[in-house]
Parts: C-alpha cells; structure tokens; sequence
C-alpha cells in the first residue's frame, strides 16, 4: 500500500480524468445502468430494524450466503435511501459473492430509519456508535466476525466513528465525548475483536474547509444546492412522519448544508455553532486515534472537498501504522470507474475500482 504517496495506477476513461466530469457521470448516468454492469444478483435480504446508540431505531437490509467468511456492514452518504443507493447496493453484490454476510442501513434520519425515528443526523458522533451496535446485533442474527465497518463520502466518516466507538468497547467505556450523554451499553453478543476495521472511500475529513471550499465556486455552489435541496426534502419527510418533532420554520429556513444543522441539528447536539459542530465531528481528528486496520481510498482530484485536506491526510495516515492511504492522481468523488486497461492491469471483472479494491484490501487482512 502506498501509504501517504499518490497512486496513479487507477486509470478512467480519458474523458473521465476531470473529477467534477467523473462526479456529475456517475450521478446521472452511471447510476442508470449500473446492474448491466455486474452478473451478480441482488442477495435475498431480510429487512431488520436494528437498535443504535439510544435506542434509536435503525432499518437495514441483512443477507447472510452459506458458510460466509466474515460480515460487512455498511451505509451511503450525506442523502438517500438504501432504495436508490446504487452503489452501495453493488457493494452488497459484489461482497456476497465472494462470500461476505452484508448488512446495509438506512442512517439516521435517513429512509425508513426516518419513518421510524425523527432523530436527526449528527454525522459520526452517534452513527459510530449505530456501527457497533447494529454489527452486535447482526451477529446474534448468524452474522459472523470479524465485522469490517464502510462507506463513502460522509458515510464513510460515519464508519471511521464507528473503529473509534469499537475501540472504546474494547475498554468498557461509554460515549461522553463532547458532553454527549449517549446510552451505550457493551453489548453482549460482541468481543472487542470481532470488529475488525474499516475500508472507506472518499469520506468527509473536515466539513468546514470542504463547504467553504465548495461554494466559492459556480459549479461547486450548485452541488451544494443540490444535496441542500434533497436534506429539506428529507426534513419534510421526517415532520410529516413525526408531526411536532420538527419546527416547520426551522425547516423553511434550511437552505443550504450549513443551513440544515444550523438550523435543525445543533441545538440538540448542545454545540454553539455548525463550525463546533463540524470540528468535533471531523473525520480527519480522529484518524491518529484509529487502531484497527483502515483502508482510506481518496482521490486527490474529488471536487467536493478541499484539496488542502490531502497533505493533512497524508500526514495523518504517514504517523499512524493502522491507516493504509490508497491516494489516486483520479477518481473524482466516490465512484472510481475505470477503463479497459486498468482493468486489466488489476483483473477486474468490472469498472468499479474501489469497491474491488476495497474487498480485495479485506481479503487480505
């Protein structure tokens, strides 16, 4: 692993080399025909509503082959369902096959963990926690360790929480990091051991770099618009599914990413400002505290986050013998689709470069 170098043996089509044109194509059009890009089948899950940190309820998917070899668990990024979200549903595929128990969630104030809990995100400082929860209660259902914990985009700094709240199992303590009172209670079923890391591709590091980085450009700012336009819908959700939960004025007043946790989620958190918010939560902070293998899949052209974060991440994963940087010259923002010859070179049986380098890196632990 090239730990803190940049790896230019991931190659995309050369239309593909610009990381917003890789972002916006896998968006709009990769997202399209992406089952006839793989010959695995859908796994037969089993829909579970699995109980977090609080109590909150959390609905995944769960599909367990026979004899499997070792369990992933997974969630998405800043918005979605696990219904429309194509690329982690071809992880689910893809892990399957090769022998893996898979279990997806819908995090919280998200999907149908949303109709089920008007608690709202609080990006990696209790969905950690929803981790190692769900993985103990996965592995009551048949599951088997060692639990390999990803995502991407925030999803995957969700995951990176969820080594650091393992880790914090392990010494049989509680959450009360930031003056949080979080009921985690160590759950039986689970050993320390059975967690064994994470592999994430492109997660969030620092949130507050990133959005002033992305809305200071025209482009940037329209991305940002977007998922802000998809966070309120997801607000509305919430408010008609749980009437009183939110304030519908608050909601209205939800206009960009910022917006959201200004308006709707630090109040509740107990922090000041969305800039507390954010450096508390930062996946970047956390990284010289992580002691679990981690894979760190990041391309040093993604447009959503700010290229400043690169030499920081280098640093970070340089200092610690636990992090393995898979740093890429391409790949724009999560879905790393690559051409015919880098397929080849890696003997890839499809364009979907980080997910195979991500069961490959588990494979190999």
């Amino acid at each position: 692993m090239h730990r803190g170098k940049l790896n230019s043996n991931f190659t995309p089509p050369w239309w593909l080399r610009n990381g917003l044109a890789m972002t916006v194509y896998t968006a709009l059009w990769a997202s399209k025909d992406w089952e006839k890009t793989t010959s695995h089948p859908e796994p037969n899950y089993e829909a579970v509503i699995f109980h977090g940190a609080g109590e909150v309820p959390i609905f995944g998917w769960v599909a367990i082959p026979e004899n499997p070899k070792a369990t992933i668990v997974g969630t998405y990024g800043i918005t979605g369902t696990l219904e429309n979200q194509w690329f982690l549903r071809l992880l689910g595929r893809k892990a399957f096959a090769q022998g893996y128990a898979v279990v997806l969630f819908d995090w919280r104030a998200h999907g149908k963990t949303a109709q089920l809990s008007p608690t709202l995100t609080s990006d990696g400082l209790y969905e950690g926690e929803d981790f190692v929860c769900i993985a103990a209660q996965a592995k009551a259902m048949g599951c088997p360790a060692p639990f390999w914990f990803t995502g991407f985009s925030l999803g995957g700094q969700l995951a990176l929480w969820g080594v650091k709240a393992a880790q914090a199992l392990e010494f049989g303590i509680r959450s009360s990091e930031f003056g949080i009172n979080s009921p985690f209670p160590t759950p039986n079923s689970l050993i320390p051991q059975d967690i064994a890391g994470a592999a994430v591709i492109c997660p969030s590091l620092d949130s507050n770099r990133s959005l002033s980085y992305l809305v200071k450009h025209p482009l940037g700012r329209k991305l940002e618009q977007a998922i802000a336009k998809q966070l309120k819908k997801l607000a509305w959700q919430i408010y008609e599914a749980h009437p009183g939960a939110i304030d519908p004025a608050a909601i209205e007043k939800a206009n960009s990413i910022w917006g959201f946790d200004n308006e709707l989620v630090i109040e509740k958190l107990g922090f000041p400002s969305v800039e507390a918010y954010y450096e508390a939560s930062s996946g970047l902070h956390i990284l010289p505290q992580l002691q679990k293998p981690t894979l760190i899949i990041y391309a040093a052209n993604d447009p959503m986050f700010d290229p400043a974060i690169v030499p920081d991440l280098q640093a970070a994963c340089d200092r610690n013998p636990q992090l393995d940087l898979l740093l890429t010259r391409y790949g724009g923002h999560v879905n790393y689709m690559s051409d015919r010859t880098c397929q080849q070179h890696f003997a890839d049986p499809d364009p979907w470069w980080a997910w195979n380098r991500v069961l490959e890196w588990i494979d190999s632990q």
